[in-house]
């Protein structure tokens, strides 16, 4: 590495071409910044004792195609400024072009700011310019540099920028001007090819002005590590599309895609927080790219992005999923997790159906309208969809996520029927955040759909404190306490593209009137325009209808208990595989046993604790559970549990083994001297369930039995039937 500061227009006089690598940010300086650059020029210009401005660090490296008449230079940090000051220069050129100013002894003339700063005299092609952009950009710039019309869908950020420029060159002092920008410096870096990391620089120079997204890092330390051969053809390959599929969300979504994507891939139990994202997304890179390739890495997050733009940005082509998805989108956006998983089921595995597809997504969507309903917790939703993706199984994505949803604690839990329905009927429905949501879905839960967007809600019974006689007269003496009751229960609000019109008319006049319910075409308004009053009963009415409809509209939650039983056993044995039989007091030698005469004849006898006691209580219940007899009783044969201790079929007393109090030790008998270590039997899983043949050769190989035989620990004390020591 060498570096050293120097005049900015030192560092670019001579035959020389600094490139911006192909996935760099495009020039994104907008006129604040370039306002902030010109006052700088324009005070330090001014100034006969400012020696100069520090405008900042340009880093650079070696191209790999380089001439011996022409260096040329990956441009690793410093675009913004060089392409601004590129700007400027251009504008100063154009002033002088024009208006013909006499130049003075220290005066710039077009000719000398185009071979010392804009352009190379003899380069041939793109390599006549001193700076070349990526993409757009470099067509736009390229199109100024040589006096020529930008074509279409040239680059507006350097066109409104060269233009804003150049009207405010065009009032300046010329020799100001110039003077200011010979006085700028900047610190110039030269790494060394095969010796620096020039992400690693990157990211510790990058300091001044448009902060860089993680999505900027991410790309930089993707690419800027590879040749400029592979850098080129991967960005137009994987990254550009990424870009180009995002548009104009990219720099505020690609962030958010990244987080969904990282939950997924390092099966995060909480989404990552949004300043973690780029570390997190190095950690993942890293370990992904040393068993893969990079290519292999960026086609994945490609596709995922696909997933990601469907959901998101409304990209999905096929009707019915891009409605499903529309509607759990206006609900919340955290679900992405779970639809990426599915998507990655559906698009590349083939395990999941389009038909299911909708279902999982509208299953979702009823979860959380139901928890919205039923004023359940909703901040921990985003923790609670990471948690839920990485339940999902590639070979049962449906089915899986079913379980997932049913197996959810109390707090999580999906409401049922009755808690949906009675939500529904007593709530002030016209509160919740999505009543109009609530409403439409009511409307149009039918293939024959009426387009809602421009409607309001409507009270049938008004909500105006002061009711109108008529209004009065039919709730009755006590109609304040009515309207407060039922003003915004289900029953009483409905949608209408004639609100201000209804006002808080009388109920008649609302049906009878020009527009009015009576000529109503929604099914909504059927049930209202049928009244002849409107009262606590017909409201009452309406809405025990509406809650009714709702239980089809966002159906409850279905799922086989037979699938929820083998997750559970499936769960118990990954939990059981984590202990080691080596760490278990059990498995020790009989050095250790209390009666035991001898220097650690008063060593306490290991016992096992709480938590291990507990897991293997439940593993073992959950295991006898899982056996069944073949005529279904579910007993269980003595060849199938050949324990070796005090141990009792299900539903007898059986002894825990415990340490004997000094009170009651005694000596071993002779005979029980002759096995003094640990007897490990392996049983013989017979089990009838109905799993899967994955799951039953886990049983086998991993269901343990261990006994204790050494005549000083194997008397029958308290071992109970589901506290064996039955280790999955």
């Amino acid at each position: 590495m060498d570096a050293k500061d120097l005049p900015i227009t030192t560092l670019l006089d001579g035959a020389k071409q600094f490139i911006v690598p192909i996935f760099q940010r495009d020039y994104s300086w907008g006129t604040k910044q370039c306002l902030a650059l010109w006052n700088d020029i324009i005070r330090v210009g001014s100034d006969n004792n400012t020696k100069g401005h520090f405008l900042g660090s340009v880093v650079y490296i070696a191209a790999e195609e380089t001439m011996a008449d022409l260096a040329r230079w990956l441009l690793i940090d410093g675009q913004q400024r060089l392409t601004t000051l590129t700007l400027i220069l251009l504008a100063l050129r154009a002033r002088l072009k024009e208006h013909g100013d006499e130049p003075g002894e220290d005066s710039p003339t077009p000719e000398a700011l185009d071979d010392y700063y804009l352009r190379n005299r003899h380069g041939k092609g793109d390599r006549r310019y001193k700076l070349h952009l990526r993409r757009t950009d470099h067509e736009t710039l390229a199109a100024l540099l040589d006096g020529k019309a930008p074509s279409d869908g040239s680059s507006e950020q350097i066109i409104d920028n060269f233009q804003f420029l150049k009207e405010i060159v065009g009032n300046a002092d010329i020799q100001t001007v110039y003077k200011g920008i010979k006085k700028l410096v900047v610190v110039q870096v030269c790494l060394t090819r095969g010796q620096d990391d020039p992400q690693m620089i990157f990211e510790s120079l990058n300091s001044t002005g448009l902060d860089l997204t993680p999505a900027d890092l991410i790309r930089n330390f993707v690419l800027m590590r590879l040749d400029e051969q592979t850098q080129t053809r991967l960005y137009e390959d994987y990254w550009q599309p990424i870009e180009t599929a995002f548009g104009a969300r990219y720099r505020t979504e690609f962030d958010t895609f990244v987080r969904d994507y990282l939950t997924i891939r390092l099966r995060a139990s909480t989404p990552i927080r949004s300043e973690a994202i780029y570390q997190e997304f190095c950690t993942y890179f890293i370990r992904a790219t040393a068993t893969d390739t990079v290519e292999n890495v960026l086609a994945d997050l490609k596709r995922f992005s696909t997933y990601y733009t469907a959901l998101s940005l409304g990209d999905e082509k096929k009707p019915d999923l891009k409605t499903a998805f529309d509607r759990l989108h206006a609900l919340i956006e955290v679900a992405a997790p779970v639809i990426l998983t599915l998507y990655d089921c559906y698009d590349r595995a083939k395990t999941l159906t389009l038909e299911e597809f909708i279902q999982a997504v509208e299953l979702l969507e009823s979860y959380v309208f139901r928890r919205s309903v039923c004023d359940l917790q909703t901040r921990s939703l985003n923790q609670i969809f990471a948690s839920l993706a990485n339940r999902i199984q590639e070979q049962t994505p449906l089915s899986s996520l079913q379980v997932a949803l049913y197996r959810q604690g109390k707090k999580r839990r999906f409401p049922n029927d009755n808690e949906f329905r009675e939500a529904l009927e007593t709530r002030h429905v016209y509160d919740m955040r999505n009543c109009f949501y609530l409403l439409d879905r009511l409307e149009n839960f039918s293939k024959e759909r009426i387009d809602t967007s421009t409607f309001t809600i409507e009270h049938v019974m008004p909500q105006n404190e002061d009711l109108r006689p008529e209004w009065r007269a039919m709730l009755g003496p006590d109609w304040k306490h009515i309207q407060e009751t039922w003003l915004h229960r289900l029953g009483n609000v409905t949608l209408t593209g004639y609100n201000p019109t209804y006002s808080d008319r009388p109920f008649n006049e609302k049906k009878t009137m020009k527009d009015g319910f009576n000529e109503s075409p929604l099914r909504l308004n059927k049930f209202i325009r049928e009244q002849p009053t409107w009262t606590t009963a017909e409201i009452q009415e309406r809405s025990t209808q509406l809650a009714s409809k709702a239980i089809t509209v966002w159906p409850p939650l279905t799922v086989d208990m037979q699938a929820v039983r083998e997750a559970e056993l499936k769960e118990r044995i990954a939990q059981a595989a984590k202990y080691k039989l080596d760490d278990s007091p059990w498995t020790r030698s009989q050095d250790n046993c209390p009666t035991r005469s001898g220097p650690n004849s008063r060593r306490s006898a290991p016992t096992w604790s709480n938590s291990a006691r507990q897991q293997a209580s439940r593993t073992a219940c959950m295991t006898s559970s899982s056996k069944s007899s073949p005529d279904g009783t579910g007993s269980r044969s003595s060849s199938t549990w050949p324990l070796r201790t005090a141990t009792t079929h299900r539903g007898k007393r059986a002894m825990r083994q415990k340490p004997p109090s000094s009170s009651t030790r005694r000596k071993p008998a002779a005979s029980s001297t002759t096995s003094k270590t640990t007897r490990i039997f392996l049983q013989q899983s017979t089990s009838r369930d109905k799993l899967t043949k994955a799951s039953q050769n886990s049983v086998m190989s991993n269901t343990i039995i261990v006994s204790h035989v050494s005549s000083s620990c194997s008397s029958r004390k308290n071992l109970s039937g589901s506290e064996s020591l039955h280790l999955l």
